[in-house]
This record gives C-alpha cells, sequence and structure tokens, in this order.
C-alpha cells in the first residue's frame, strides 16, 4: 500500500479557494459575486471553510444550549486575499501628507443621495409573526442586492450584514418620541448620516437631537463652527454640545453593608450635569407641557450643587439589569404613552452614548 503523502497548508489553502469558486462565492477574477441571501448568525461554516460573511467576536456555539450568543454579532464582508495582498502592499509605500486643501471636502460627494439604509418593510396586524420575520428576510436580501449592483462595494465602508442589528434600530425609531443622535465632534459630519435625519423627521414625523460629544478633545472654534454648520444645513434639529465625566474617574471598588458596590469620584460632575441640562431643556421643547419632567429636573439639580468632590463622596452603583432577549418586533407607537417621555439614543460605537445617559 502507497505511503500517504502530506497535505501542506498551502495546498489545503488552495483547495479552499477553489470550493469557494464553485461555489459561486467569488468570480473567476478573485471578485466577489453579489449574495444571493442572508446568513443567519446562527448557521455554522461548512466543512470549516471560511464563508464570505465576517463575524466579529463571534462566540462558540453551545451544544443544546438554548440561547443564540451570536444573534446580534456584526456581520461584514470578508476581503479576498487578492483585497489583502492589494492593501499590503498600499501600506509599505511612503506616507505622503495632503495639502490642507485636500482636507476640504463636499459632504454630499460622501453620502451619495442613492445611498440610503434598510427600513422596515410595510406590514399589517393580520400578518403572523413568521410571515413578518419572512418578508423582513427578503427585504433585506433583496435590498443588500440592489446595494451591490448599483454602487462598487470596495468603495464602500463596512456595510453591516446582519439582519438583527438593524431590526434593533428599526424598533428603537419606532419606540422613540425623540431621537438622540450622538456624535463625536471630531468626526462630526461623518457620523451624522442625512438619510436618518430625512427618515425620522419627514417620513416619522418625529424630533431630532443632535448631540456632539468630547467637545473637551476638540478647539472651541471648532465646535462653534460645527454647530453652526448643522444648524444651517438642517432647519429645525436641535444642536447639543456635551462632554462627558470619563468612567476612569472612579477608582477604587468596596461593599457597604446593604451590598451596594461603592466607587469614589475624582474630578468634576458639574460639566457632565450642564450638558444634562441643555438635554433636559431641548426636551422640554418638544413635549411642550405633556409629560412631567420634574424627577429629572431635580437630579441634575442636585449634581448641579454638589460643591467640589472630594475623596470621601461616594457614588453608589445599584444592580444591573440584564436583557436576556430583545424584542426587536414591530410595535405601533404611541406619543407619549402613558405621560412618559421615551428617548431612543442613535450612534456609532464609542462615540459615548452610555455616558451620557449616565450623565
Amino acid at each position: 500500500m502507497p505511503r500517504k503523502v502530506a497535505f501542506s497548508g498551502k495546498k489545503k489553502k488552495q483547495q479552499l479557494l477553489e470550493k469557494k469558486h464553485k461555489k459561486g462565492a467569488f468570480d473567476e477574477t478573485g471578485r466577489r459575486r453579489p449574495v444571493a441571501f442572508v446568513r443567519n448568525p446562527e448557521d455554522e461554516d461548512e466543512d470549516g471553510e471560511q464563508s464570505m460573511v465576517q463575524k466579529i467576536n463571534e462566540q462558540p456555539k453551545v451544544r443544546g444550549g438554548a440561547g443564540k450568543p451570536n444573534r446580534y454579532a456584526l456581520q461584514f464582508y470578508r476581503e479576498t486575499e487578492a483585497e489583502l495582498k492589494k492593501r499590503k502592499e498600499l501600506a509599505r509605500k511612503e506616507l505622503v501628507p495632503a495639502p490642507e486643501t485636500a482636507l476640504e471636502i463636499n459632504l454630499d460627494d460622501y453620502f451619495d443621495p442613492g445611498l440610503d439604509f434598510p427600513k422596515r418593510p410595510p406590514w399589517n396586524f393580520n400578518m403572523s409573526r413568521e410571515e413578518l420575520d419572512s418578508r423582513e428576510q427578503r427585504y433585506f436580501t433583496e435590498y443588500v442586492v440592489e446595494l451591490e449592483r448599483r454602487f462598487n462595494m470596495k468603495h464602500m465602508s463596512y456595510f453591516e450584514l446582519n439582519l438583527e442589528t438593524w431590526r434593533q434600530l428599526w424598533r428603537v425609531l419606532e419606540l422613540s418620541d425623540i431621537v438622540l443622535v450622538i456624535v463625536d465632534i471630531r468626526y462630526a459630519a461623518l457620523m451624522f448620516p442625512p438619510s436618518l435625519h430625512q427618515f425620522v423627521t419627514e417620513t416619522l414625523k418625529k424630533d431630532m437631537i443632535l448631540v456632539l460629544n468630547k467637545i473637551d478633545l476638540a478647539p472651541a472654534p471648532l465646535v462653534v463652527a460645527w454647530t453652526h454648520y448643522f444648524l444651517e444645513k438642517y432647519p429645525g434639529l436641535q444642536v447639543l454640545q456635551f462632554t462627558s465625566f470619563p468612567s476612569y474617574n472612579l477608582r477604587g471598588k468596596t461593599q457597604d453593608k446593604a451590598g451596594a458596590n461603592i466607587r469614589r469620584r475624582k474630578g468634576r460632575l458639574r460639566m457632565a450635569a450642564e450638558g444634562a441640562q441643555k438635554l433636559l431643556e431641548a426636551c422640554k421643547n418638544v413635549t411642550d407641557g405633556e409629560v412631567d419632567l420634574t424627577s429629572w429636573q431635580n437630579k441634575i439639580s442636585e449634581e448641579m450643587n454638589l460643591e467640589d468632590d472630594s475623596d470621601d463622596e461616594k457614588v453608589e452603583i445599584e444592580d444591573t439589569v440584564t436583557v436576556k432577549k430583545s424584542d426587536t418586533s414591530y410595535e405601533l407607537h404611541e406619543k407619549f404613552k402613558g405621560g412618559m417621555l421615551t428617548i431612543g439614543c442613535v450612534g456609532q460605537p464609542n462615540v459615548g452614548k452610555s455616558s451620557l445617559m449616565n450623565a
């Protein structure tokens, strides 16, 4: 019996590449073909082969487990070997500083008018949950295919391919009385999509507030310039400035007799409280007395009247609430339901959404 020949890693890699071509994920030039379906986050790749979709922070699937740890895993297109090789070659080239004139761009060129975001398809109360889910899956698949047909995906930024992520956005927009868009002042215009503003204000007929966060990291003239820019470009949009109280200004961790976590402050909270006061005033303008915001006002006033923090001052951190399964299905919006104001926060990762809500 002939002796088996060792199968090298190079040959295995070539074999997987040939399988991809056979399955139609890439054409003969190595370019990605448009997707014909949207993968389920729980689906596993066949034969250990890497799929055309890259999942970020994917968790191992537990056999027999009832949960779905990868339901909200971020999913993006995986770059081909040719694309990765080209990027590496570009990275080795000399960096040539661009002139100041090249730093000025027209945002109308950056946000193509035809480049929209997916929205929940029409539905009615006679549809079952399964019918609605099927319609949303079909709509999103057609949306991605049409997007690839009209635009060169190589010239686009990362695009979320997990439908569950978009369902979260849909539900936030549907339930909110006010949509709060939070951006980093250093990348303000790039983090504020005009299509989102148009959909919220014109289609949903809801109010939107823009928060320019982390203003302590930008020169004052730049903050003023961006504020005037948004006010002029988007009439009716309320623009606020904010700087959060950084989490690293809390130090230590102990427990009192009641079991509550205690952490000590370093620094001031006054600036964060002033930002929260501005947000409250903007919400008062929207509600126009239809919602009682007294408790919110009292909390802010208490923070603003605090003297300089000392080492003896303590912050009590109450029990955290864990949502085991979030509902992303459609819910009919009722403005100021139950006499309460519902604010939805939207923003890119690390822009300070949590810091703003905790201020």
